[in-house]
């Protein structure tokens, strides 16, 4: 058996700028204190030898500058953009709900069976991010890899390492700049992925994770 370590970090960008809204495939930057959010995140330290990002700006403008920094390899898939939430794509929770009242609690209790109008199914956002998940398992096998990302897409990766019902992502907190591990152990279909930490710290250099 095939005894390769990959630990993948999966960093969810920071405040972007104009609020809380469903922004899912909108191209906000970050803002000042979102950019902020993900220094302070990560601090001085660098154990990833290559960055892999959404092409979306609020994740690929700190991944661009991490990699300029450390001189690391940097990736931008676009598989793993956000969701779009169709005709939700930049309203707030007060504007959906003000319009259609329980459009978004039919979302959040059962998003298999109702997305968001003229938006992408969870199973069709799924089948494209356990894709890209793939490729980075079998082209980064054995490296620290940090994978800079949205927080539908770090719920859809936790789930799918878990087995987790698509009904219950939701249930997984992502807020803004948190960092969250997944250790994996072997390739291919030898491979065992562990949760090492959700919504942490990076340990301190010395430390395993």
């Amino acid at each position: 058996m095939d005894e390769a370590v990959t630990i993948i970090d999966l960093l969810r960008h920071g405040e972007p700028e104009g609020g809380h809204k469903y922004r899912g495939r909108l191209d906000d930057p970050l803002s000042a204190r979102g950019l902020a959010q993900m220094r302070a995140v990560i601090g001085q330290r660098c154990p990833w030898k290559v960055v892999i990002s959404s092409p979306l700006m609020r994740c690929l403008a700190f991944a661009q500058e991490l990699a300029d920094r450390y001189g690391l390899q940097l990736e931008i898939e676009p598989d793993l953009s956000e969701i779009s939430f169709g005709v939700w794509e930049g309203r707030t929770l007060v504007e959906i709900v003000a319009d259609t009242p329980h459009a978004l609690t039919n979302f959040w209790r059962d998003p298999l069976r109702h997305p968001p109008p003229g938006g992408e199914s969870l199973q069709a956002c799924q089948t494209r991010v356990e894709a890209a998940w793939q490729t980075l398992l079998e082209r980064h096998a054995g490296r620290h890899v940090l994978l800079v990302g949205h927080g539908g897409v770090i719920r859809l990766v936790i789930s799918h390492i878990l087995a987790m019902s698509l009904n219950h992502i939701w249930r997984l907190e992502v807020p803004y700049a948190s960092l969250s591990r997944i250790r994996v152990h072997g390739r291919g279909a030898n491979a065992e992925p562990v949760l090492v930490f959700h919504s942490g710290s990076l340990p301190e250099p010395g430390q395993t994770g």
